[in-house]
Order: structure tokens, then sequence, then C-alpha cells
């Protein structure tokens, strides 16, 4: 008896390897591996490895190799249709009887597949071609060198109407058989069939083996739609599908995790910049099935999608199809680009170093997705509600759902509280979004030498604090999130202050030294310009370099609550105005990074009491 192909991948895909050996042998977890005694010899050390990421098994001393099926059937004795039917009724799916019909679509899908992969080569050939120029020049524009383009196939279809159609015809491939494969279009009222793809660069799309299975295409120039996928076929169902998969499956296996881009040229960038465990949806949303495929990758698949609104709306769909599938050991990590700038732009402007601080960044936390009329904490119940698995994992103790419910509610509920209660000294917020009222002290006027001394103390002030982050660079850790919302109306401060939040993330471990070489490698002297002079450091001891990290720390918190706390309060009104206004990820990330920006420098103030 055989089956579908799709139905045994599909039970390697539900069961991992580790699951079923697991109930046979002892596993001791050595990174991402399970160790073993093998079964099929006499030892008495463990030789058997199980990975689950590859879906096999493997003794080091007898040989013995094989997936979830071929255990099941050496270990139990078990032929290979009841190993199926057994391994079926683990994973709940309903084993499919072999018709006549069933074995005619398992032909029909091996037929597919080779016209798929005839097309992927006929759209590579005309790439290299002069008919091609097009195409690889775009390529190339976007910075992809040749090793890239061929490792990932892309491809280039003229706007000849028929181009595939001839040359498919001429490998004996017909157009029947392209029209199932989604390769060609015939409209209803004629008979003349016209090759889907035209004038676009291509972009393969495979399965998790690497078999071609549909195509991306992007025009080149001002048409619509700007990309096109294939249809769904009998090989290719575009939310069970992640773009880049087989390319990344071993590299992600290695770094122990994954990155979800948006799209193909992200995939792409990324694995060039030196990050090619990164994959993509296919022009939508995150799916339950594609987050199930990301697991199997990692434990904590990153999420890093574009900088822009339409990349956040994608990020916060992503976190609620998250919710109801949650199990023990598993979640996804949020980490958020530059406003305006996807992968591409961030590896091109800062190299790899910028993109690995954006990886590395602390994750905001997420729970809701698109745009709410209801205040936030209205939805955190709810929200919480649909998470559906039974229990959750913590050592050897399993907790219920709603003792994991509960803890994040709450924590939810505190995380919101700003929202809904005062927040800083002279601030108001009642409870009804939309009637925020702001209460500043009136500006008092002063004498123009006043002014003048005052404006001498402020500037000194500003470059005590600069000359500190110089002198003592892990401030960054705890005043990071400040620094980068306040605004110095020296032009030299400023930029300084724009150089280190560029080239100095929040969790480096740069010491003063290496920082000093790198502003020297950007242009400023050995002294920052004068910053680290008699003339600062004499009137800003904590800043000096013999200073302790505390003192340091001590005088930054001072005056960063003095210069900023008026510049933090007034943009924290407003980030939880546009929250209350329209819920969404760029609104609930920059008020989240606000109140940790305020809680920094102003740590005794209301806000944490508030909190």
């Amino acid at each position: 008896m055989s089956f579908p192909a799709e139905f045994l991948e599909e039970i390697r895909t539900q069961i991992r390897v580790s699951e079923v050996v697991g109930k046979r042998l002892r596993l001791v977890k050595k990174g991402r591996e399970f160790l073993g005694i093998c079964p099929f010899h006499n030892d008495t050390k463990p030789s058997m490895a199980v990975v689950d990421e590859k879906n096999f098994y493997h003794c080091f001393a007898c040989g013995a190799h094989g997936d979830i099926i071929t255990f099941t059937m050496e270990v139990e004795g078990l032929s290979f249709p009841e190993a199926v039917e057994k391994l079926a009724g683990i994973a709940g799916l309903e084993v499919p009887r072999q018709t006549p019909e069933a074995r005619e679509r398992e032909v029909v899908r091996k037929t597919l597949g080779d016209a798929m992969e005839a097309a992927c080569r006929f759209y590579e050939e005309v790439l290299w071609s002069p008919e091609g120029r097009a195409g690889l020049d775009y390529f190339r524009g976007r910075g992809l060198s040749e090793q890239t383009i061929r490792r990932f196939r892309l491809g280039y279809a003229t706007e000849h109407r028929t181009a595939l159609r001839q040359a498919m015809s001429l490998k004996g491939i017909e157009s029947a058989m392209l029209l199932e494969a989604g390769l060609i279009r015939k409209p209803e009222d004629r008979d003349q069939t016209y090759d889907y793809f035209r004038g676009r660069v291509l972009f393969p799309i495979t399965d998790r083996r690497g078999r071609v299975i549909a195509f991306g295409g992007r025009i080149l120039g001002d048409g619509q739609p700007k990309y096109l996928n294939s249809p769904d076929t009998p090989l290719f169902h575009k939310g069970r599908v992640l773009y880049g998969l087989a390319q990344a499956r071993e590299a992600a296996s290695k770094a122990g995790e994954v990155i979800v881009a948006e799209g193909y040229m992200d995939v792409i960038a990324l694995a060039q910049g030196g990050f090619p465990h990164a994959v993509a949806p296919l022009g939508t949303a995150l799916t339950e099935d594609q987050i199930t495929e990301l697991w199997r990758l990692a434990r904590e698949p990153i999420v890093c999608f574009d900088g822009d609104a339409a990349g956040q709306k994608a990020a916060a769909r992503a976190a609620d199809r998250t919710l109801p599938i949650l199990k023990p050991g598993h979640s996804l990590r949020f980490v958020t680009l530059p406003i305006g700038e996807d992968p591409d732009d961030l590896i091109k402007r800062g190299g790899a170093k910028a993109m690995r601080a954006v990886l590395r960044r602390r994750p905001a936390w997420r729970i809701s997705s698109g745009t709410r009329s209801c205040a936030p904490r209205q939805s955190i119940r709810p929200n919480a509600k649909r998470i559906s698995s039974v229990g959750f994992a913590t050592g050897s103790t399993i907790l219920p759902t709603r003792r994991y419910r509960t803890p994040m509610a709450t924590r939810l509920k505190d995380v919101f509280a700003s929202c809904v209660t005062p927040v800083g000294a002279g601030l108001s917020f009642p409870d009804a979004p939309g009637k925020q009222t702001i209460q500043r002290p009136a500006p008092q006027g002063s004498a123009t030498a006043r002014a003048r001394v005052s404006m001498v103390l402020g500037r000194r002030q500003k470059q005590g604090v600069m000359a500190a982050f110089v002198t003592h660079p892990s401030l960054m850790e705890e005043f990071g999130e400040a620094l980068g919302y306040l605004q110095f109306d020296d032009p030299f401060l400023d930029k300084l202050r724009q150089d280190i939040l560029q080239n100095i993330p929040s969790e480096s471990a740069l010491d003063a030294a290496g920082l000093k070489r790198h502003l020297q490698g950007l242009g400023y002297s050995d002294d920052c310009d004068g910053l680290l002079g008699a003339g600062t450091l004499g009137h800003a001891a904590f800043a000096r370099p013999d200073a302790s990290l505390e003192q340091a720390r001590a005088g930054v918190q001072e005056l960063l609550a003095r210069m900023g706390k008026y510049q933090l309060e007034e943009q924290l009104a407003d980030a939880q105005q546009a929250v209350a206004a329209e819920f969404n990820e760029t609104n609930w990330n920059r008020l989240a990074s606000l109140r940790a920006a305020l809680a920094a420098v102003n740590s005794s103030s209301s806000l944490e009491e508030a909190v």
C-alpha cells in the first residue's frame, strides 16, 4: 500500500523524532540534539543522535539511520503501512486510502514538479541571456552578487506573451500541464493561452526540500500588481509555505534561531549580509501553518518586519494569530526596524553590525493586532483567554493555561496603566480616552543676563552628560532610551548624541577606549573636539574617566531629569493620546519606549508609583 507524499510529510511535520524515540529510549538533550543508547546494537554509551530540525536519528557506532517511520518499523517490527497508520493516529490524522484517483493525483504532482523545475531553469537561462538584461541589471542594482543570484535561482520573464509556453512545448510539456501548474493562463472567451509571468524578475518558491513549487514575480516599472505569486495548485498553497526555507534550514539549525522578514528581497539581502537563517511569508501576514513551521526551526523565531506602518500591522496580525496556538516552550519575538527601513536598507547603511544590533535589542511585548476602538486595557483579558494550550511546562511542572493567562493579563494591565492613570509630575490623564489634559508650569520671564547665564549652564550640563556617555559607555544600557528621545539645540552635541546612538547599541560591551576609536573614525578628535577637556570635566566630575560608574550614573540621571523631563513628558503625552485613539503596534512601541526612558531618568517620580 502506498501513501501520498504530502501525507507522509505531514506526519513528519506533526511529530518530532525525539517524541517517538524518547518513548523507547532515555534521551539527554545536548544543545539542539538528543543523545541516547542505540537500540540496534549492544552498547553501554550514548551513540545515537536525534535531530528534530532535520527529522532523523543517526547512530555513530552502527550507522543506523532514519526518520520516525523507519524507527517505528524497526523497533516495533511493523510493516510500512502499519507504521504509517500508527503514527497517523498519534498525529491525529486520517489515513487516506489510495483510490485510483489518489494514485492519479500523485502522478500529476510528480509531473507538475517536473514542469516547475523546467520552467525555473528556463527563467534562469533568460536572466543571463541578452533578453534578460533588464532583470539582471535590477538584481545587480539591488547589490546582489552573482553567487547570491545563482544560489536563490533568480530568473526573468520577458514581455513576450508565449515565451515560456513555446520553450516548454519543445521539451514535450503540454499546455494542459502548464495550466495545472499555474504557469500559463487561458481567457474564458478565447482558446489562446498566455504566460502568467511577463516583464518580471522571478523568485522561485520551493518546498522545504528545495523542490520548486511556485514563483513570485516583481514587475519592473510602474505596473500593477507590483508583486505577483503563482496561484494555488496541487503543489502550492500560499499560506503553508515560507520563502527561503530550503536555504535557511541548515543555517537556522546551526544558529539556533530563525529570522522572519517581510519579503523576498529582505530574505536574500539578509542571506548575503551574513544572516542565511532568514525566511518570509508570501505577501501576507504569518499564518498558523507558517508559525508552526517556524517552530520546527527554532522555539522563538524573530519576527523582523519593515519599520513602516504596513510592516508593524503585519507583525501585529502575526502576534494575534500566535495566541491561540501557543504551546509550552514556544513563542515569537518581535523586533522593530527603524521607521521607513527594511533589512536591505539597514544592511546597506550600517552593515551586518547594524542588523545584529536590531536583533539583539530588547523586544517590546506584543499581544493584539490592528486598530481597536476600545481602550487598550479592554483588550487584555479577551486576548489572554485566547491561549488554547492545555498547559505550559516550567521545568518538570505543567502549569494550567489559566495560571499562564492570569500573570500575563496582570503584567499587561500594569504595562498599560500609564494610559489611564496619572503619570509624571505636571501631567493628568483621566480614565476617559480622548480627554487627556496636560498641565505644565507657565514660563517665567527673566532678565537678559539671567537668560544668558541659564543658557551657559544648560550647555555645560549637556556637555557633562555627553562626556559621561563617552567615558562610561555602559550607561547606554540604562539611559539609551532617554538619550534617543532628547534633542539638543547645540548642533555639535546633538550630532554627537546621534552618532553614539547609531554606533553603540545599548547592549554593546564596548569600553571607553573602543568608543573613542569609533568616534575618531567618524571624524572626532582624541578629546571629542574639546568635550573631554578641562573646560567640561572641571564642571562635571562625574564624567571624568576616573569617576566610578555609580558616580557617573548618579550625575547623568540627575542632569537628564533636569534637562529632559518635560521633553519626555510631552512626547509621552502624545504617545498616550495616540494609543488611546488607535491601538496599533507602532503607537504601542513608542509608548512603551518613552515610559522606559522617563522611568530611567526620573526613577523617584510618581511614574514608578503609578506602575
